[in-house]
């Protein structure tokens, strides 16, 4: 009996997407999103609902001193406290940048930051807007039709909508790709070459369909709104969190490097990036959900895949692999083409309120990363990954 609890301990556990909480449908993206919270909790989504107009008619801070402070226990279950996060978080940047840069605050007021700070602990999630919200909670279906809507916005009205839904159909697009990262992680264990075959060209696929998303996108004046108070020269001493700490709180503004996707298909096909980069990108992985970055470490421990192919010296299976690496680089390619569009040269800008991009964001990117040179550094460390014939 023992002999055969020993063997079946060696068996390796199947990798699949539901342990990480994950959709074969929608990968990364919460499904299904709440738009509506308790009523007990109104108060903030009065708030959240009418961000642009409080904003835009600097009303916004004075109605946050206003808000009665509210306790997150009556908050049931995942998506509530997601939902909450993200009100919280869009309540928070609006708050921080009404005045953009020139006139910042230093204090999140008690009533905002100690529920904010609770929420953010239960998730495992930073209080601050994260990529996790903004995009891939912050979605609904507008009607039967299945049209996508935002849940919250801020002022950058058409423009910011469909950046962020753009971004939301590049998630998607991933989606078949990261059922494709389990399928090649089970095909290396069994060993399988078919099965392993096919999962590469799936995950090329799906890389090659993001890159078709992404080339919808226009990018909004409001991602100034995105902005950080971590190495950010308009917050040089970060933000207090009233009732929380006495000490200013430094965090990363959300980011394109916060999405677990190109994360996971980086580990997948061991691509190595400079140790600056991999830094940053590492540090970035705090700015995600739990069960997200668990994904990535699931595969960061799992047998090499490029280690499999070098050693079964099969051509077929380094073809499939080398599509890969091309067609990811291909998508890191056009994702420089498209911030140099937009957020280097600062002529694309024009927004409701007519100014210059945020000087922190056209030099550092809403992560704070020196984004160009970060964006084609991690291009071409994509693109000396391909095994060579």
């Amino acid at each position: 009996l023992t002999m055969e609890n020993n063997k079946n301990e060696e068996k390796p556990l199947l990798f699949t997407l539901r342990r990480f909480h994950l959709s074969e449908d929608y990968g990364f993206l919460l499904p299904n999103p709440l738009s509506e919270l308790p009523a007990f909790y109104g108060p903030w989504m009065e708030i959240a609902n009418n961000l642009p107009h409080l904003i835009q008619s600097h009303q916004l801070r004075s109605r946050v001193y206003k808000m009665p402070q509210l306790s997150s226990q009556h908050l049931k279950g995942h998506r509530e406290l997601r939902l909450a996060h993200l009100a919280l978080s869009f309540i928070t940047m609006g708050f921080v940048w009404q005045e953009g840069e020139v006139e910042t605050v230093k204090l999140l007021p008690q009533n905002l930051a100690v529920p904010y700070w609770e929420i953010s602990q239960m998730l495992g999630l930073p209080p601050i807007l994260v990529h996790a919200d903004f995009v891939l909670a912050n979605w609904k279906k507008k009607n039967l039709n299945g049209n996508l809507d935002t849940i919250f916005s801020l002022p950058g009205g058409e423009s910011l909508r469909g950046f962020i839904l753009v971004t939301f159909l590049v998630e998607k697009a991933a989606a078949p790709g990261l059922k494709a990262v389990v399928q090649a992680g089970n095909a290396i264990l069994q060993p399988d070459k078919e099965a392993l075959h096919k999962a590469l060209q799936e995950m090329a696929k799906a890389i090659k369909e993001m890159t078709d998303a992404l080339k919808r996108i226009t990018i909004s004046y409001c991602l100034a709104f995105l902005l950080r108070w971590k190495d950010n020269p308009a917050m040089p001493g970060g933000l207090i969190y009233e009732g929380v700490s006495d000490e200013p709180m430094s965090y990363s503004g959300g980011s394109a490097a916060q999405s677990t996707v190109l994360h996971a298909f980086d580990e997948l096909l061991t691509i190595r990036h400079s140790k600056e980069s991999t830094a940053f990108l590492h540090r970035m992985r705090d700015y995600m959900p739990p069960h997200h970055r668990a994904f990535i470490e699931e595969i960061q421990s799992a047998p090499s895949l490029k280690q499999h192919i070098l050693s079964s010296g099969n051509e077929k299976l380094r073809i499939a692999y080398n599509q890969c690496v091309s067609v990811l680089a291909d998508l890191r390619t056009y994702h420089v083409a498209i911030v140099t569009k937009f957020i280097v040269i600062p002529s694309h800008w024009a927004g409701n309120f007519q100014i210059n991009p945020p000087s922190s964001l056209q030099e550092r990117g809403t992560g704070g990363s020196g984004i160009l040179n970060f964006l084609k550094s991690v291009r071409d460390t994509t693109r000396a990954g391909i095994i060579q014939g």
